[in-house]
């Protein structure tokens, strides 16, 4: 695609940002602009490499094909119609690809965490197989540094400024990368999207919703995070391969979608009693609330 890797540039600080250094001495402005510099540069050529070893892995051509598997659906396709339509469906094609939007929560910090650097790698290579513009994905993580925000807008992404605690309603089909994240995440992107027509546009990459089920006790699951629980029988589940050395990377990961056939087979009822999820019996509640910007654990916890 046209926002390469390879194109990647480095964005630099705005003026009156502060800084904390190591060294007792002054170091003049110009200094300290160019040793951000060059930490900017070095995170993003870490990125680079990343990107360039999974790119050769055998890993990464199976999670291009289930992704590409999983979101045919939503794509229109030229087979699909008349052979003297070729200039419609190149048209219809460009359109639908300039409308796929992708959201990701809960990366984490990548400038110190390796597992974060190897899911934002894996992000971008999705994005590239998917025919996703890079500004047509946003990220939010209160993990992020003012730096990290830098690196991410530099390479054509969008940050998100407000916490959405998960509520993003889908208008429009939506890959959603979740790595790692709680389950109260999850639990808000399905209250969310609650019907039908919602769900059918909502691809997660993201924690297996059996395996958190078999990890949860299931009166609890059924209380507290009720939305999993209902959709575990609703959604189809592709599980994603995952090597033993990247284990705490890429575990327990799987490809999750809606098909609209099996959600319009329910009745009304499944849609219409859907109450905003509460969370008032969670002790260990894995989530930043925006109320309160207070959590007993980080947003990216639930391992």
């Amino acid at each position: 695609m046209s926002d390469s890797v390879e194109e990647w540039q480095v964005v630099r600080r705005g003026k009156g940002a502060s800084r904390k250094f190591k060294s007792h001495h002054q170091i003049p402005p110009t200094s300290a602009c160019l040793q951000e510099q060059l930490d900017v540069q070095k995170l993003v050529r870490r990125i680079r490499d990343t990107v360039s070893e999974l790119r050769v892995e055998e890993l990464w051509q199976q999670w291009k094909n289930q992704l590409l598997l999983a979101t045919s659906t939503s794509l229109s396709r030229p087979s699909e119609r008349s052979e003297t339509d070729t200039q419609q469906d190149k048209d219809t094609e460009w359109t639908v690809q300039q409308h796929l939007e992708c959201v990701c929560y809960g990366l984490g910090s990548f400038s110190s965490c390796v597992s974060a650097r190897y899911q934002l790698a894996m992000l971008l290579l999705l994005l590239d197989a998917g025919q996703i513009p890079l500004k047509n994905c946003s990220l939010y993580d209160p993990a992020f540094s003012s730096a990290e925000r830098d690196v991410l807008r530099g390479l054509g992404l969008t940050v998100l400024t407000e916490n959405e605690e998960g509520k993003r309603l889908a208008t429009k089909p939506t890959l959603f990368y979740l790595m790692h994240c709680g389950k109260a995440l999850y639990n808000n992107l399905l209250w969310k999207n609650w019907s039908p027509c919602c769900l059918s546009l909502v691809t997660i990459i993201g924690n297996c919703f059996s395996g958190i089920r078999e990890r949860t006790i299931e009166r609890e699951l059924r209380r507290d995070y009720c939305y999993i629980s209902k959709a575990v029988d609703l959604c189809e589940e592709r599980l994603l391969p995952c090597p033993s050395r990247l284990i705490d990377v890429f575990s327990d990961t799987a490809v999750i979608t809606f098909p609209s056939d099996r959600l319009n087979k329910l009745p009304q009822s499944t849609w219409t009693d859907s109450p905003e999820p509460q969370y008032q019996h969670c002790l260990d509640l894995e989530i930043i609330l925006k109320q309160t910007c207070i959590s007993t654990s980080p947003v990216t916890g639930d391992r």
